[in-house]
C-alpha cells in the first residue's frame, strides 16, 4: 500500500503530496525523533517505542518480569480478559514536552486514575512543579510583535507603523520553545524572581480541566513586562531527593552538572500586551492552562479562589502570526537588516523603475515606493498575506499606491503589470514554503517565469546567491544522532541499529534544518563556496555541479557539514542565512579587544545565582557575537584568578577542566549565526563516539550537484582519510 507525504517544491514555491513507499513514513518518523538525544539524558526516564521494546527488554532477560502492551494508554483493559489482570499499584510515565502538559500529560494521567491504578497508588515521577519569571526583553518581544520601521529617503526619515490590530494581537498561541541558555543576558532585564506558580501530584487524581494560579510578587526593578520565561522540574520520590529540572544556568541549583537536552528545553510565553511596572509595586502574575497548553497574564490583583476563570486562550486575529512565525518577525524587526536593503536598493532604483516584488509578506514593496520608484506591485500568492498587506498599506495610507496582486507569479499576465515593463524584480527572498536554505531558490524559477515581463536592462535583486559549507565540531547537538549502547545498565544497542537503518532509508537521509544560534559549535574547516546561481540568467537546463576537498584546519570530532545561502544583492552587499562572521584563530587573538571576562556574586543579578559564574563574551570585529553566550559557574574566584592570571586568552590559561575546554572551544573557531534563519545540518554518519579521541582525518572531500528540473540537491561527502568507508552523503531536498 502506498501513503502520501508532503514535500516542499523549490521550483513551485509550494508543499506538494508526494506517494511514497509504505514504510517512508515510519521510517522519517524514527530518523527525526532524536530518541538518541533522549537516551543520552542521565536524568530522563525513557520509554522506548514498542517494537523495539520488546526485543530490548528480551535482550536484557525481563520477558518473564515486563510484559509490552502496544496501546495507547486509553485503549488498555483491566480485567480477567484485559490486557492487565487488575489495577496497578505503581504508575511510571514520562509523558512530558518542553510546556509538560503539551503532550496530553494531563487527560492520560486523568484517565489512568480512573480506570489503570488504584487509589493512592505510587507514581513515578511523584511531582511536577511549574516555574515562571517576568522579564522585559526587546530582542524576545521582537518575535512576537511588528515594531515600527525606519529608513532615511531624501525627503527625510519614514516610518512604517503596524496596524492596531496587529498591536492589539495576543500573538500566537503556541509555547515558544528554545534553548534559553544561549540568549545572552544582556537581551533582557530581570522583573521579577523566580515564581513556582503550581504543582501537579502524579499520584493523585489528576484534572484537566481548565485552572488558573497565581503568585504575588514584587517587581526587582522598574521596566515593561513583555515576556514570562518558564520552565519545570519534576521529584521522582515522594521525598523530592531525586529531581530532574529544565531550569536554565541562572536557575538551576547546580549549574555545574547541568544536563543539556533537546527534547526538553525551556518555554517562551509573551503576555497579551506589555505592561509598566514599577519596582516594589505589589503584582500578581497568573499562570492558565487547559488540558494542553499554558499562557500567562499580569493582574494588579490577585484572583480569587473560587472566580471562574474567564481569560480565554491567545489566538491571533491580526493574520500575521498565522503567516509570520517568531524567526521571521524578528527578521522583519531587525533595523540593520533592513537598512542593508535600503542601501542596495538606493544604488539601484532609479525615479522611473517600475518594480515588481516577489516573497511571501514582504515589506519590501513598501521600502521601494519610500525610496521614489513610481510604480511598484507585490505578488502575494496566498489569500493570508493578500490580506495582511492590505492592512499594513492602509495603516501606512499605501493602499492606492502600491499594487497587490494575489494569484502565482507565473501566472502573470501584462495586465496584470498595467501593459508596464519591469525594470526592477525584487526579492528578500522569503518564502513560507521554504524548509531548507535553498528552497528559496524558488525566487530563481520566479525570475525565469516573469521573463518576458521584464524591460530591456531590468535589474534583478538579489543579483545571485551562493551555497556554502563549513565543517563543525558541536558541543552537544551530536547527541540526537550519536548510538547510545547502554542506557542506564540496559542494552539498548537494538535501538541504535533500528535509528540507523532508519537513517539509512532513502528519503530520512537528509539534510535537518536547525537554528544554530541556539547550539554552539566551531568550525573544524573554512567556509567554502560550494555552488554558485545567476539570478541575472535564467535557470539553466542542465545540472549545475562542484565537487572539491574541505581541510580540517582544527583538531576535533567532525560532526557535520553545515550549509546555507548567501544572497548577493548587489556586488557590495551581501545578505548572509548563515555564518555571519568566520572564526579564525589567527584573526581574532590580533583583535585584543572583544574579550570580556566578568563575575557575578550570587544574588548579584537575575533574582540570585546558585554561585559564581565567569561570563565569557566574545565578539567579532562588526560588534556581534562571535558565539552565544554561556555562563561556566565556579566553585571559587581562584579559578577565575587562574584564568585572568593566563592574560590574554590567546595564551595558554592557567586552569584545569571543563573551564579550559570551553574557552578553548569558543576561541578556537566558535561560530556566529544569524539568529532570524535555520541552516542546513548533514551529520556525518555515524557521528563519532564523544569518547574517541582527537584528531583522525585532515580532509572532507564533497560532490554536490543542483538539480534544475526539481530543485533538488544532492550531495556525498567522504572522510578522505578513510576512502574505504561510506559515503557520508545522499539527496536532500
Amino acid at each position: 500500500m502506498k501513503i502520501f507525504c508532503s514535500r516542499a517544491n523549490p521550483t513551485t514555491g509550494s508543499v506538494e503530496w508526494l506517494e511514497e513507499d509504505e514504510h517512508y513514513d515510519y521510517h522519517q518518523e524514527i530518523a527525526r525523533s532524536s530518541y538518541a538525544d533522549m537516551l543520552h539524558d542521565k536524568d530522563r526516564v525513557f520509554k522506548p517505542m514498542a517494537d523495539a521494546a520488546v526485543k530490548i527488554v528480551e535482550k536484557n532477560g525481563f520477558s518473564d518480569k515486563i510484559l509490552v502492551i502496544n496501546k495507547h494508554s486509553t485503549e488498555v483493559t483491566v480485567g480477567p480478559e484485559g490486557d492487565m489482570p487488575c489495577r496497578a499499584n505503581i504508575l511510571v510515565t514520562e509523558l512530558f514536552d518542553t510546556e509538560l502538559i503539551g503532550e496530553g500529560a494531563l487527560p492520560s494521567y486523568e484517565h489512568a486514575h480512573r480506570h489503570l491504578v488504584e487509589e493512592n497508588c505510587e507514581a513515578v515521577p511523584h511531582r511536577a512543579t511549574i516555574y515562571a519569571q517576568l522579564v522585559e526583553s526587546r530582542r524576545m518581544w521582537s518575535w512576537n510583535k511588528l515594531f515600527p520601521i525606519h529608513l532615511q529617503t531624501s525627503l527625510g526619515e519614514q516610518v512604517i507603523v503596524p496596524p492596531v490590530d496587529l498591536e492589539n494581537c495576543p500573538g500566537a498561541p503556541s509555547v515558544c520553545d528554545i534553548q534559553l541558555n544561549q540568549v545572552s543576558p544582556a537581551d533582557f532585564t530581570v522583573l521579577s524572581d523566580v515564581l513556582p506558580m503550581f504543582s501537579i501530584d502524579f499520584s493523585k487524581q489528576v484534572s484537566s480541566s481548565a485552572a488558573c494560579h497565581s503568585r504575588q510578587f514584587e517587581p526587582l526593578t522598574s521596566g515593561r513586562a513583555q515576556v514570562v520565561l518558564s520552565w519545570w522540574d519534576i521529584e521522582m520520590d515522594p521525598e523530592g531527593k531525586i529531581r530532574c529540572t529544565t531550569a536554565p544556568f541562572w536557575a538551576h541549583s547546580d549549574p555545574e552538572e547541568m544536563q543539556w537536552r533537546d527534547h526538553w528545553m525551556q518555554c517562551v510565553y509573551f503576555l497579551p500586551q506589555e505592561e509598566p511596572v514599577v519596582q516594589g509595586s505589589a503584582l500578581c502574575l497568573v499562570a492558565h492552562h487547559d488540558d494542553y497548553c499554558v499562557w500567562y497574564s499580569l493582574q494588579r490583583t490577585s484572583p480569587e479562589k473560587n472566580e471562574r476563570v474567564h481569560q480565554m486562550r491567545p489566538v491571533c486575529d491580526c493574520q500575521a502570526h498565522l503567516l509570520w512565525n517568531r524567526p521571521r518577525f524578528g527578521e522583519i524587526n531587525d533595523q540593520d537588516r533592513t537598512d542593508r536593503y535600503i542601501q542596495a536598493l538606493s544604488t539601484v532604483l532609479k525615479p522611473d523603475s517600475v518594480c515588481l516584488c516577489v516573497s511571501d509578506g514582504s515589506l519590501l514593496s513598501v521600502l521601494a515606493h519610500h525610496l521614489g520608484v513610481e510604480q511598484v506591485f507585490t505578488v502575494e500568492s496566498s489569500a493570508a498575506s493578500h490580506k495582511l498587506l492590505r492592512k499594513i498599506f492602509k495603516a501606512n495610507h499605501l493602499e492606492d499606491k502600491i499594487n497587490i496582486i494575489e494569484k502565482r507569479p507565473e501566472l502573470l499576465t501584462s495586465e496584470d503589470l498595467k501593459s508596464r515593463k519591469v525594470s526592477l524584480l525584487l526579492g528578500e527572498p522569503f518564502f513560507t514554503t521554504s524548509l531548507l536554505p535553498w528552497h528559496s531558490l524558488y525566487f530563481w524559477y520566479v525570475r525565469t517565469a516573469v521573463d518576458q515581463h521584464l524591460g530591456p536592462g531590468a535589474v534583478v535583486m538579489p543579483q545571485a546567491a551562493s551555497l556554502h559549507a563549513v565543517v563543525v565540531e558541536f558541543r552537544d547537538l551530536w547527541r540526537i544522532r550519536s548510538p547510545c549502547g547502554d542506557c542506564e545498565g540496559f542494552d539498548v544497542h537494538i535501538m541504535d541499529d533500528m535509528i540507523k537503518r532508519a537513517l539509512d532509508f532513502r528519503e530520512s537521509r537528509e539534510a535537518e534544518p536547525h537554528p544554530l544560534w541556539e547550539y554552539p559549535c566551531r568550525s573544524l574547516s573554512e567556509p567554502r563556496q560550494i555552488l554558485a546561481f545567476d539570478f541575472r540568467q535564467l535557470v539553466p537546463p542542465r545540472p549545475l555541479c562542484a565537487e572539491g576537498t574541505m581541510e580540517l584546519r582544527r583538531p576535533g570530532r567532525s560532526h557535520a557539514a553545515v550549509l546555507w545561502m548567501e544572497y548577493h544583492l548587489t556586488p557590495e552587499c551581501t545578505l548572509s542565512t548563515g555564518l555571519l562572521e568566520p572564526a579564525d584563530p589567527e584573526v581574532v587573538p590580533a583583535r585584543r579587544a572583544p574579550v570580556c571576562v566578568q563575575t557575578l556574586r550570587a544574588g548579584a543579578a537575575w533574582g540570585g545565582l546558585p554561585a559564581p559564574v565567569l561570563r565569557v563574551c566574545l565578539t567579532s570585529s562588526l560588534g556581534q557575537m562571535m558565539t552565544p553566550w554561556d555562563i561556566w559557574p565556579l566553585r571559587s574566584f581562584s579559578l577565575l584568578r587562574a584564568a585572568w592570571a593566563g592574560g590574554w586568552p590567546g595564551r595558554r590559561l592557567r586552569c584545569q577542566g571543563a573551564l579550559t575546554v570551553f574557552l578553548l572551544f569558543i576561541l578556537q573557531g566558535g561560530c556566529c549565526w544569524n539568529p532570524h534563519c535555520k541552516q542546513a545540518v548533514y551529520f556525518f554518519s555515524p557521528v563519532l563516539d564523544p569518547r574517541a579521541p582527537l584528531g583522525g582525518p585532515q580532509m572532507v572531500s564533497y560532490v554536490v550537484e543542483f538539480h534544475p528540473g526539481t530543485g533538488d540537491i544532492t550531495m556525498e561527502f567522504r572522510l578522505a582519510d578513510t576512502p574505504d568507508s561510506p559515503l557520508l552523503g545522499n539527496k536532500v531536498a
